[in-house]
């Protein structure tokens, strides 16, 4: 491999037109890059909040596309499942680039393969930030005892609570919004992508989202539940009827993250039939010493 086999480029559009069946072939593989670059196509390079414009890479070699990439600035690089020698040709070329890498997400084996080139290459320091599995829907399932209520799609009067709980999540994850949190809660609002499970006296509480429809595939994500509500089955429930509503509105594939270091969280989607698919890893980097 060489790293002139890699091209970049901030044009969305030609990045579409060279990579997107590559996407498209595997959707569960590539889930995050075709819904953000959805988005992005959507709503606008700034979906993500930043003004500094969004980076694309793609890998071909023989007329064939072998691997992308995609960066939203402040956030870390996103990469395709690569071979070591692909994901050291990446290296040398981001490094010839010059773009920043401040952490890189991808399959277990491409993580691994990439920090090794990138120290190498760089001189930075890698931390292992977070393990993730990600799961595909096979047979759904109700956990019993089903809590008392019902789910309810979120809708504008929900805009205040959305934002407090999207806000709450991403601290308990130990991350920070994609985006405004405001202009997060109005897009999910917009497409119904957030719904409820709310008590019997129409209190929600706990919140499941999911992505829209792209290549036949959707993600849930986030699931969210406040602390002191925790332990009654209601993120199990809600969850269910957002999976059932994605099958029911045609999704082909639903799929899920979970974080490996949470063993509640992956016991309880795989009660609800979600099966693992691959291992993800999360890397942050610091500057090295070249």
């Amino acid at each position: 491999m060489r790293s002139d086999d890699w091209y970049v480029t901030e044009d969305l559009d030609r990045f579409l037109a060279h990579a997107g069946g590559f996407l498209r072939s595997r959707p569960d593989l590539h889930t995050v890059a075709l819904t953000v670059t959805e988005s992005l196509r959507v709503r606008g390079l700034r979906a993500y909040g930043s003004d500094e414009p969004p980076v694309f890479g793609v890998m071909e070699r023989d007329g064939e596309v072998r691997g992308a990439y995609f960066r939203t600035p402040p956030y870390r690089l996103n990469v395709t499942p690569l071979t070591a020698d692909e994901t050291d040709a990446l290296a040398a070329h981001l490094v010839a680039t010059g773009h920043p890498v401040p952490g890189i997400i991808g399959t277990r084996e491409t993580t691994t393969g990439f920090v090794r080139s990138w120290q190498r290459h760089t001189g930075a320091a890698a931390a292992l930030r977070q393990r993730q599995r990600l799961h595909r829907l096979g047979m759904l399932m109700m956990p019993q005892p089903v809590p008392p209520g019902r789910a309810r799609v979120a809708d504008e009067k929900d805009r205040e609570l959305l934002i407090r709980w999207y806000t709450e999540f991403t601290e308990s994850v130990g991350d920070h919004p994609a985006g405004e949190v405001e202009v997060w809660a109005d897009h999910r609002v917009s497409y119904g992508g957030i719904s409820f499970w709310e008590d019997p006296d129409g209190t929600p509480v706990s919140m499941c989202g999911v992505t829209p429809t792209v290549a036949g595939q959707v993600r849930i994500a986030p699931v969210y539940t406040p602390p002191h509500l925790r332990g009654r089955g209601y993120a199990g429930a809600v969850t269910v009827e957002v999976s059932r509503a994605a099958v029911r509105a045609g999704a082909e594939e639903v799929l899920l993250f979970t974080d490996l270091a949470n063993d509640t969280s992956n016991g309880l989607y795989q009660r609800l039939g979600y099966r693992a698919v691959a291992d993800f890893e999360v890397y942050d980097f610091a500057s090295g010493a070249k």
